[in-house]
């Protein structure tokens, strides 16, 4: 096993392997069937392209009077025959040759724009730069080639809802009708989403509602399951079991996807009666078992409120149900763990992966770096860094908010700017954490001019600010004595809220 960067002065002992009733031992994904539970005593966890070139071969001519006449190739046939024009011969096929030659070019450039303009598009979407996206699709559509095509919008309105602009991705939808793309069930869906997402509740309703008129669009167990979760997530539990009336009026059975989303979303909201009700309820129906992503539902519930004891407890109960774990799995665990400063049981669940040939993720690390930023030990959050560098591990988003918090925990302001700046030479998406990230490290080195520079920023790349962002301004001006910019952004967060359902 390799090692790695972070260690402690101590050892790992696991508790004996569980074995299973089956005989194969060998595999790896056996193995890793294999343990039901671990026990901690203390750990350590120190383009190349090649081408290819064609030869054309012209006729030889006979030794006879006639010569033989030229086989042209595919889509050089210049239109005319040596017979077809007086004093036919090469003099007179030149032109129609260049001219050929000429729309050839032509061809092949546009279809280089055409590449060109579509990669660019999928780029920018992969990076999920949505104004960039949308203005290289507004070039793409004023070309004389242009056809519009359903994937196309498909990804655009998913990236447009994940981005928190609804009101862009229904604009987009209805150029889309206008285009003359008939819409399908899984498009509306997508616009649906994009409402649920950004908590319009009641827009998403109106999408449903469009849908149920519509003989080729109606809604399925999909459409359902996006605005269950919704409702679940913004505490409408009203509309929960309405929504599961309409589903029976409409013989759609609801699938444990479905079953997981209404359950985690009343862990959340510390419902534990109804999630163990509907937990009960899955493994009473055998077209709707609880699986891997139903155990982590619920652990990562007990994760997130820092109930570890339950966590764990869970845990157990899945493994005796027969669910076996996965690196989300682990990752839920670690996470727990780094957040109660339970670095040994944190780095035995990172070894006990290693053991079961689970490989650390991104997810792993950025746990791990959490860990160790929240309590502002710069030292081994960078080991962890490096570490997960060094592995070839791409680092994201989240990755690059935990360091920016743990040098600003530190006091190691001057290390947050060279994060931000190496983040930009990643091109780490610039989210609304992050913009957070940096305005709470301004705050914390009281540097507010240079706070107000990055809000200003955050809005010129149409990056909406939350409550968070406005609740660490205020407290930092509050502490200056600032109550007139206090009451400045006061007004300004109202005015957002009140505009937001209007906004482009």
């Amino acid at each position: 096993m390799s090692s790695i960067s972070l260690s402690f002065s101590s050892s790992l002992l696991c508790s004996p392997l569980t074995h299973n009733n089956n005989n194969n031992n060998n595999t790896a994904k056996h193995n890793k069937s294999q343990v039901t539970s671990f026990k901690v005593v203390h750990c350590s966890f120190a383009t190349s392209a090649t081408k290819t070139k064609t030869s054309s071969s012209s006729s030889s001519s006979s030794s006879g009077v006639v010569p033989k006449k030229r086989h042209w190739k595919e889509g050089e046939y210049p239109g005319f025959s040596e017979t077809s024009v007086p004093g036919g011969g090469y003099g007179s096929r030149k032109t129609p040759i260049k001219n050929v030659k000429k729309k050839l070019d032509k061809r092949s450039k546009a279809k280089a724009w055409v590449s060109t303009v579509t990669e660019t598009l999928s780029d920018f979407i992969l990076k999920k730069q949505w104004l960039q996206a949308l203005q290289a699709f507004e070039m793409l559509r004023e070309q004389p080639f242009y056809h519009p095509k359903e994937g196309t919008y498909m990804k655009l309105l998913v990236l447009l809802g994940r981005s928190g602009q609804p009101q862009r991705a229904q604009q987009l939808f209805d150029e889309m009708v206008e285009e003359g793309l008939e819409p399908t069930a899984e498009l509306y869906t997508a616009l649906l989403a994009a409402y649920c997402r950004n908590n319009l509740i009641d827009e998403a309703f109106s999408v449903l509602n469009q849908m149920k008129t519509l003989p080729n669009c109606q809604p399925d167990v999909f459409t359902y399951s996006t605005l269950l979760k919704a409702c679940v997530d913004d505490l409408r539990f009203e509309l929960v079991e309405s929504l599961y009336e309409e589903m029976n009026e409409r013989s759609i059975t609801p699938n444990t996807v479905t079953q997981n989303t209404v359950l985690s979303g009343y862990g959340k909201a510390g419902k534990f009666d109804q999630m163990e009700k509907v937990l009960a309820e899955m493994l009473e129906n055998p077209s709707c078992k609880p699986d891997v992503w139903t155990m982590n539902s619920i652990i990562g519930v007990f994760a997130n409120k820092g109930q570890v004891d339950m966590m764990e407890r869970w845990y157990e109960k899945f493994r005796n149900f027969g669910i076996e774990p996965e690196t989300r799995t682990f990752n839920i665990l670690i996470g727990a763990y780094g957040k109660k400063r339970m670095y040994d049981k944190m780095s035995s669940v990172m070894e006990f992966m290693r053991k079961l040939q689970f490989s650390w993720t991104t997810s792993t690390y950025n746990n791990v770096i959490e860990a160790f930023a929240d309590v502002g030990d710069a030292k081994h959050m960078e080991y962890t860094f490096e570490q997960m560098r060094s592995e070839g591990m791409k680092s994201d988003t989240k990755t690059f908010c935990c360091l920016i918090n743990g040098y600003a925990n530190a006091g190691l302001f001057h290390k947050v700017i060279s994060t931000v700046s190496l983040a930009g030479k990643f091109e780490i998406p610039e989210n609304t954490s992050f913009f957070n990230a940096v305005i709470s490290a301004c705050a914390k080195a009281e540097d507010l001019m240079e706070m107000e520079r990055v809000y200003k920023r955050m809005k010129d790349k149409q990056c909406p600010p939350d409550s968070s962002t406005f609740c660490i301004m205020m407290e930092a001006y509050a502490k200056e004595g600032m109550n007139d910019k206090v009451y400045d952004l006061e007004q300004e967060k109202q005015q957002i809220l009140v505009d937001s359902p209007k906004s482009d």
